[in-house]
């Protein structure tokens, strides 16, 4: 898996200040998309174990409230393999830091078999996951008054109450 960026102080992609990590790679193209050049999975740089320790620690001071995962698309199949581990690592290392992904998939692709961004680690990935911003963004549909997502059809989703349901359930007060 290769990354975009990783910022190190980000309000834009979830409440709070958080680490931001962009990864590179995405099938889906959404028209309008403020990041084309992340479609490619060869953009920026390999993902790494250091990389990631660099990461964890930008995470440690009090004031980071969490991690935020977005791209390209995290949830592209080639880049799940990669994301699990260190979505794992950031789990044990600050139990209490909230994680955010968003995903141009929406959760009932990401649970359904035989669908493409379905694979083996996603469930897992998933149960790693506080919110999932789901859903394509939609060129006709922008509103940039919604917080922290493009257009009105993308869901900001509780993703533990999801899982244990069944159903999308959305965050409470999106």
């Amino acid at each position: 898996m290769n990354y975009a960026e990783i910022k190190k102080r980000d309000i834009a992609n979830g409440p709070g200040v958080r680490v931001t990590l962009f990864v590179s790679g995405c099938t889906n193209r959404c028209e309008g998309c403020f990041q084309p050049e992340t479609w490619d999975f060869n953009y920026g740089s390999p993902f790494s174990d250091e990389v990631g320790e660099r990461i964890i620690e930008l995470m440690r001071p009090d004031f980071i409230r969490g991690l935020t995962v977005l791209g390209g698309e995290p949830f592209e199949p080639k880049n799940q393999e990669a994301l699990l581990p260190f979505l794992k690592r950031v789990r044990r290392v600050y139990p209490k830091k909230d994680i955010w992904a968003f995903s141009g998939f929406t959760l009932e692709e990401l649970t359904s078999d035989g669908s493409y961004p379905k694979t083996e680690f996603t469930r897992e990935i998933l149960s790693l996951i506080d919110v999932l911003v789901d859903g394509r963004f939609h060129l006709e549909e922008r509103d940039i008054s919604l917080r922290f997502r493009g257009s009105r059809n993308q869901r900001v989703l509780d993703v533990p109450r999801s899982l244990e349901c069944g159903r999308a359930e959305i965050l409470k007060g999106f």
